[in-house]
């Protein structure tokens, strides 16, 4: 007779009853596990070296991982890097060197390896060295900055890609199928289709969503999963590599003048919680850095958002950022003053320390003035023609550090630029041509 269940033996979630019983049960990853894929020939070939499992939330890396140690029969030890230490490492390690006086191996599986330090990550090496232990660990953060590269020398990555929309709808019937889902409960083409878009690739979101929504409507409608699904938030770990992934695609869609792809992603990064003053920073930098003198007001209107993000906060504040966001976007860009910055800056660093000119230096004491220092200046108001025609640089020394470009405010500026180069004497060699070529007729 089977126990009668009560509220405080409530059954498991509808994701983990689902969870896969067998390889074939798993729902896309075909890059892996397909025919003559890289987990196909591991299993096949019952030989398994460590693992890093990447890839996004809800995408099978624990289902994965646990089928992987069943398939070559391992013993399987779970833990979590939220809450193990180092003193839970011993103890597997212990737990491991028992089975395997029964000529069993160990399968360490360490779900959110990248919040294992590298001294909790170094505790691992010896054992995964020797042997003793094969090491699954799962993250949704790049291996190369979140993982030792000692450990991750010794471990083979997979990266497991998000479940697409069509993916996930198979689930969602399956679940409505399955025994061990939601037999019997029905639900409308339309909110299977809403709620496969919704769920960015997550498969245990769908799930979770999906048997809240059971519980509202059956069939299951539109209305219920949204209603069960709440506000859309999208993924976006706040320290990890998406937050500077959209960073990244900010700034170019701003650099590239393409106004709907810069604010699509300013919307990801504010619905995925990044801090709007640090947004801010950011589109400041995009001002000075591929604006620049292009359009001088580009800054001005950037700092004006920041302050305004400031005073104000989010989402008050959010309007500011779009705002200053399209103005980029739209703006004539330049980095002509970013390319001279650099250039400056090499010059200094890599080049000889030219001396300061005796007439450009200051002379606040009677015995610097007989040192020579300020001597022979020719301030520009009193004497325009010999403020040009003195030196700024020792003994005439050229770096030809800032250019301008064709856009903008540099445009219109261009011609005064040339000028003032023909006046200090500083004038770019015209190009040769054909005709004016040594030994042309």
């Amino acid at each position: 007779m089977l126990a009668r269940m009560t509220l405080f033996d409530p059954p498991a979630p509808l994701a983990e009853r689902l969870r896969p019983r067998n390889v074939a049960e798993v729902v896309g990853q075909s890059k892996l596990l397909g025919p003559g894929r890289p987990l196909t020939r591991v299993l096949a070939s019952g030989r398994l070296g460590s693992l890093i499992l990447w890839g996004p939330p809800g995408v099978g890396k624990t289902t994965l991982a646990r089928l992987i140690a069943g398939e070559v029969g391992a013993h399987f030890v779970a833990l979590s890097a939220v809450s193990a230490g180092v003193k839970d490492v011993r103890e597997a390690v212990a737990e491991a060197e028992r089975v395997r006086g029964r000529g069993q191996k160990t399968v360490l599986f360490l779900d959110e390896i990248h919040r294992f330090n590298k001294a909790q990550q170094d505790a691992l090496l010896p054992h995964v060295e020797s042997g003793l232990l094969t090491l699954i660990g799962a993250t949704t953060e790049n291996p190369s900055f979140e993982v030792n590269p000692a450990l991750r020398s010794r471990a083979r990555t997979l990266v497991l890609e998000a479940l697409t929309p069509e993916e996930i709808r198979g689930l969602l019937e399956r679940a409505l199928t399955d025994p061990r889902g939601l037999p019997g409960v029905g639900a409308e083409a339309g909110a299977l289709d809403l709620l496969a878009r919704l769920a960015d690739g997550d498969a245990r979101r769908a799930l979770s969503t999906l048997e809240v929504a059971a519980t509202l409507s059956d069939p299951v409608t539109e209305d219920a999963v949204t209603e069960a699904f709440g506000r859309h938030l999208p993924q976006m770990d706040k320290n990890g590599e998406d937050f500077y992934n959209l960073i990244s695609a900010l700034h170019k869609s701003v650099r590239g003048s393409h106004v709907d792809g810069a604010l699509y992603w300013l919307a990801r990064m504010v619905e995925g919680g990044a801090d709007p003053l640090y947004v801010a920073r950011r589109v400041v930098r995009m001002a000075a850095e591929d604006i620049g003198l292009a359009d001088p007001q580009a800054l001005r209107l950037a700092i004006a958002a920041r302050d305004t993000v400031e005073f104000l906060g989010s989402p008050e504040g959010d309007l500011a950022l779009a705002q200053a966001v399209v103005y980029l976007a739209l703006a004539p860009k330049s980095n002509s003053v970013y390319v001279a910055w650099k250039r400056a800056l090499d010059a200094v660093r890599e080049g000889e320390t030219l001396p300061i000119p005796l007439h450009l230096r200051n002379a606040p004491t009677a015995l610097m003035r007989v040192q020579g220092y300020g001597q022979g200046y020719a301030y520009y108001f009193d004497d325009p023609e010999g403020s040009f025609a003195q030196d700024y640089l020792p003994g005439g020394a050229r770096l030809d550090l800032y250019a301008p470009t064709g856009e903008g405010w540099e445009a219109r500026v261009e011609g005064r630029w040339r000028k003032l180069q023909e006046a200090h004497g500083e004038a770019p060699e015209p190009e040769e041509s054909e005709d004016t070529a040594p030994g042309a007729p």
